[in-house]
């Protein structure tokens, strides 16, 4: 039985950090009702060399400290990233840092990269590979607040997780991280990777497959920065791209009482940019690189839409917050339809259809 239709005003009504809290405790004790129908063929695809499923992913941020990774999996998710992680845990930022923009299905996150950091992370995710839990969990990880160097702490990051997940993304983007997103920049970037993928070849158990190495990259670039990390991405052995991270621009059409606050936004509203920098970043690579599209996305059509301008996979997180966990069910059936609708036999066939 699905509960959440009866606790959502309850939720609604709380302070939305408690409320997370909340939720991360149910689905801990298995109160959150899981999807054991099996998804459709037509949504099975390949990327990375790895078997997806299908391609509807829980974006990181639900899940900081890899504590239910294997719950959002029961939740019918084809893969879900827990982080981010930084190596050293840090309480993140003072004072209220979560807005729920209800009027808009947005939200708003000041969080600053709160974590309880790599050790308690990893310990979960051997614990989770001694039992020998199935399905694909990937590892988002990044810096603390006051390092310096701060391609030492993705190296530690990556060193730490290279052996207990299926993917790895270095998060460089987040605005709630003073100075982070000035690692998007060619000449930081490409400094960053090679640190990153060494780091990677270092930490990961001798075997026939590496973990593939993800880069997340924001909305809020110029063309320039857009072309230029394709070139990096594309010259350097990263084996994807998310796009993309939360924006700092606030469209005119908000209309909830925090719309103002400081913070990356999130949700509905972030679809139609993020799709745009999605789409421009698959063009620029050539196709050449995978891209997990990430921002907005409600709705199969959503989805579809990711799909068609680029992305090999997709990813959501805010949607749950106002549709529940119903919501990743009704995607996968409203995709599948879509695909079969316009004569794809796989969701590889849609990928980036809108500019082929």
């Amino acid at each position: 039985m699905d509960l959440y239709p009866l606790a959502r005003p309850f939720l609604l009504c709380m302070d939305p950090e408690a409320a997370h809290r909340m939720t991360i405790a149910a689905l801990k004790f298995g109160l959150v009702p899981g999807d054991a129908a099996p998804d459709d063929p037509v949504l099975a695809t390949d990327v990375f060399g790895i078997a997806f499923p299908n391609p509807i992913g829980l974006a990181a941020g639900f899940d900081k400290d890899a504590e239910v990774p294997d719950a959002m999996l029961g939740l019918g998710f084809g893969f879900a990233e827990a982080g981010t992680v930084t190596p050293r845990p840090q309480p993140g930022n003072d004072g209220k840092r979560l807005f729920r923009l209800s009027e808009d299905e947005a939200v708003i996150n000041r969080f600053g990269f709160n974590s309880r950091g790599l050790v308690s992370f990893t310990d979960r995710l051997k614990d989770r590979k001694r039992a020998g839990r199935k399905g694909i969990v990937g590892a988002n990880v990044g810096k603390n607040r006051e390092t310096v160097d701060a391609a030492a702490d993705y190296v530690a990051g990556v060193e730490a997780v290279a052996g207990l997940a299926d993917y790895i993304v270095v998060n460089l983007s987040s605005p709630n991280t003073p100075g982070l997103r000035a690692l998007q920049a060619r000449a930081e970037m490409e400094a960053l990777v090679t640190r990153v993928l060494e780091a990677r070849n270092r930490g990961a158990p001798d075997g026939p497959r590496l973990p593939p190495i993800l880069a997340k990259v924001g909305p809020d670039l110029t063309e320039q920065e857009l072309r230029d990390i394709a070139d990096v991405v594309t010259k350097n052995g990263v084996d994807g791209l998310i796009i993309g991270n939360t924006t700092i621009d606030r469209p005119s059409h908000l209309k909830s009482t925090d719309r103002t606050a400081q913070g990356g936004l999130s949700g509905k509203p972030l679809m139609p940019k993020a799709t745009a920098c999605l789409a421009a970043m698959y063009q620029y690579s050539g196709g050449k690189i995978p891209i997990i599209g990430c921002g907005g996305v409600a709705s199969g059509a959503d989805a579809y839409a990711k799909i068609k301008a680029g992305a090999s996979l997709v990813q959501l997180y805010s949607a749950l917050v106002f549709h529940g966990p119903a919501l990743v069910t009704r995607i996968k059936q409203e995709l599948a339809a879509l695909l079969k609708a316009d004569g794809f036999k796989s969701v590889a066939e849609a990928v980036g259809a809108d500019y082929r």
